[in-house]
């Protein structure tokens, strides 16, 4: 199940962009209506096909601007929608729906793009025991909800920052001396709880990064061949390891890694080459007095 964080956490976001794109006033609406200006209904409709993100999230939108707004999703979250379907019904004050309606349709579309895209890639793999997982390649000041998306498409969430977890890369390694001397300072130093991942390109480091007891062990852009080997080779020595596959991974290709065996998958691409999904939200009536 995919779950937002806490509205305390979310608002403060949802207030600047709201303030982002109101600025002084929104000249139009103001102009038009008086202050004291009626209620209003509108629907959302998707104008192409794919898997809903974002809903509670336009919910909340709405309710920053009016608290009695009403946001009534048609559609599930994280349930695929066809084109022209009805999306969600909204009821609230004209003015909130209307200086909303961006900031509500933007982060809903982008967030239905990921969740599309994210779908795409599970189903490759989706009777094989391999997960897909996301990556911090993200958007600055979205990351939460451009990860929550990739769970409402069925991945599950790698760290969500550098305080998750330790994972050693080709920098660390070169700037601490070598897997061995990388793992034994982080382990003295981080707290208990926390996992120790390491980055290999070669079967050399991965034989360094078992004999040095890292938890988790990510084989970087690997041809198949060589990744069929290391996880033969991380399988071999009977510990709990867990194994996972990165790099330049596509939907041609994610299944054919997945088959190699290891445990998990991690992409930047349903993020990052997702595009949005087209919604439209249509006023159905309003009582401008």
């Amino acid at each position: 199940m995919a779950s937002l964080p806490p509205w305390i956490v979310l608002d403060p976001l949802l207030h600047n962009w709201l303030l982002e794109d109101i600025g002084r006033g929104d000249r139009t609406t103001q102009g038009l209506f008086s202050p004291d200006v009626g209620v209003g209904q509108a629907e959302w409709t998707a104008k192409e096909a794919g898997t809903i993100a974002g809903l509670p999230v336009a919910r909340r939108v709405f309710e920053l601007l009016d608290r009695q707004a009403r946001f009534c999703p048609v559609v599930a979250e994280g349930e695929w929608c066809d084109r022209g379907q009805v999306v969600a019904r909204l009821e609230g004050s004209l003015a909130a729906l209307l200086m909303g309606e961006r900031v509500a349709l933007n982060l809903a579309m982008h967030l239905s793009g990921i969740a599309t895209l994210t779908r795409k890639y599970v189903e490759q793999i989706a009777d094989l025991p391999t997960r897909l997982v996301d990556t911090r390649k993200t958007t600055p000041g979205l990351r939460l909800l451009e990860k929550y998306a990739t769970q409402v498409g069925g991945a599950l969430n790698h760290r969500l920052g550098l305080d998750d977890a330790v994972m050693i890369k080709d920098n660390h390694i070169s700037a601490a001396g070598g897997i061995k001397e990388a793992i034994a300072y982080l382990r003295s130093q981080i707290p208990y709880p926390l996992n120790i991942e390491v980055e290999t390109e070669t079967l050399h480091q991965v034989a360094q990064a078992l004999e040095h007891g890292a938890d988790i062990i990510m084989l970087d852009n690997m041809p198949l061949d060589q990744m069929r080997q290391a996880v033969h080779m991380i399988r071999a020595a009977r510990n709990p390891i867990k194994i996972e596959a990165s790099g330049n991974i596509t939907l041609a290709s994610i299944r054919s890694i997945a088959e190699t065996g290891v445990d998990y998958i991690s992409s930047s691409a349903p993020i990052t080459r997702s595009t949005w999904l087209d919604l439209s939200m249509n006023l159905i009536s309003g009582d401008p007095k």
